[in-house]
């Protein structure tokens, strides 16, 4: 069983022993420490949204969660079954202190999380989520008394209205999305985004929507995460059916993965790279000063290079942040970017809201689809070809981590180099991102190239380089 604790939430496998996992009292425990730290950092009454995906503990969790916010004096806004951007957004719309989400995004059945947002619906930050962990571990917690108790509102509404939200965006071309007469299957791993995906498809104008796996009980039918050897299912789908796209989410709708019309994965990373092409094609300069925005991107240091390269055809800056979505965000925010996210599917569009939303990037994909008349697989082979290699090296504990780091970028010193969050290096086109676990003592390597021989290569060669240092 497993219980981590991070700055930016709880998560961990439901069962076991009170500290080794996410057990109801480790949920009361770290709902209890938020709560107490958004109760410090208010003036006046607390109000708390909540939201969960449909996984089997979701339920339990929810309970505790509500009821624990309730015994602090904390009034909850419930919706229920949820998506995590709808929750984010829910936040602002109701002028609440911070949030809750629950779920443990792409993580199998056996796991739970609470992932903690700020007042503007974004996660926590690195400041405040070590201030939690020491409210929690320090018990520094009151409850109120019985004439204080907070209360719970249940709300459905608010798929619709997140829906309503991207329906006005002025990019969101409903019109042509009709007039294309798509057929779509969907594969939303029987969480929330089986109640929240065809949803959105039929007020874009999709009439033709095949639903796979969308009845949302929490029995997820394959591994969550919308990886390619996780949907093999959905291709076959989309080719039987004659279909123009398949769509997958991951079980908190904050992932966007898509299949071509011939099975193909259209590839995780380009989800990204095909979105933000079209937002910096069709956004005017008028609607990028009204927003206060310019035609720059943000991505990860793991993410393509090919977003770079989009950003740069249309005139744009391209940033590369550390990992995470809350360093995406703030980075987006320092360059005023008008589109970011992360290589995973995760699609940010700071009009909406500053978040991870597949949403948004369904309802943008389709526009984008739409107007340029081309078959999927016909728009995937428009942009540039990179490939991904993604490896890792294990390491005895004693082994100097940040020393071994050091000696792999003496040795590339003439590289151009970041060293935001671990070690990244660039050869002309071709890049290798080396990054530290915080759980275990690994080194992840991420190494990018037009040719996916090239990058597995690049790869190996850097372990290999390190192997050398350890015996050196």
């Amino acid at each position: 069983m497993t219980l981590i604790k991070s700055i930016s939430g709880i998560r961990g496998t439901i069962g076991g022993k009170q500290g080794d996992a996410l057990t109801p009292i480790d949920v009361v425990k770290f709902t209890s420490a938020f709560g107490t730290l958004i109760k410090r950092n208010s003036d006046k009454d607390c109000k708390i949204v909540v939201g969960r995906d449909a996984r089997l503990s979701g339920d339990l969790v929810n309970r505790l969660v509500t009821g624990t916010l309730m015994g602090l004096g904390i009034d909850v806004i419930d919706l229920g079954l949820s998506t995590t951007p709808t929750v984010e957004m829910a936040v602002v719309m109701e002028k609440a202190n911070g949030g809750i989400i629950l779920t443990a995004s792409h993580n199998p059945k056996q796991w739970n999380a609470l992932k903690l947002l700020n007042s503007k619906g974004e996660f926590i930050s690195d400041e405040l989520g070590k201030e939690v962990l020491q409210i929690a571990e320090n018990n520094q917690i009151e409850y109120a008394e019985v004439d204080k108790l907070g209360t719970v509102e249940l709300r459905n509404d608010y798929i619709q209205k997140h829906i309503d939200k991207i329906l006005k965006l002025e990019l969101v071309d409903t019109e042509a999305i009709k007039a294309a007469d798509f057929k779509v299957v969907v594969d939303a791993v029987n969480s929330s985004g089986g109640i929240a995906v065809p949803q959105l498809l039929r007020a874009l104008g999709v009439n033709h929507v095949i639903e796979m796996y969308c009845t949302p009980d929490g029995k997820f039918p394959h591994n969550p995460e919308p990886l390619p050897e996780n949907l093999t299912a959905i291709s076959g789908e989309v080719k039987r059916n004659n279909a123009d796209l398949g769509i997958v989410v991951d079980p908190d709708v904050d992932r966007l993965a898509l299949v071509s019309e011939d099975g193909s994965m259209f590839g995780e990373e380009y989800t990204l790279v095909a979105i933000a092409d079209y937002v910096l094609t069709h956004i005017s300069q008028e609607h990028l000063a009204r927003l206060g925005f310019e035609k720059n991107t943000v991505s990860n240091l793991s993410s393509t290079r090919a977003l770079r390269d989009v950003t740069e055809k249309h005139g744009g800056n391209y940033n590369a942040s550390a990992v995470g979505e809350v360093n995406v965000v703030k980075m987006m925010k320092e360059t005023k970017a008008v589109i970011g996210g992360e290589g995973n599917g995760g699609i940010i569009v700071p009009e909406l809201h500053y978040g991870r939303d597949a949403m948004v990037g369904i309802a943008l994909f389709l526009s984008h689809l739409a107007k340029t008349k081309k078959i999927c697989s016909m728009l995937r082979e428009s942009y540039p070809d990179y490939f991904i290699a993604k490896k890792k090296i294990e390491l005895t504990p004693e082994i100097n981590i940040d020393n071994l780091l050091n000696q792999v970028q003496e040795k590339y010193k003439k590289q151009p180099m970041n060293t935001v969050d671990g070690l990244k290096i660039e050869f002309d086109k071709e890049w290798v991102h080396l990054r530290r676990s915080n759980t275990e003592p690994i080194i992840r390597i991420y190494a990018e190239s037009p040719s996916e021989t090239t990058a597995n290569n690049l790869a190996e060669k850097i372990i290999s380089d390190m192997k050398q240092f350890i015996k050196g």
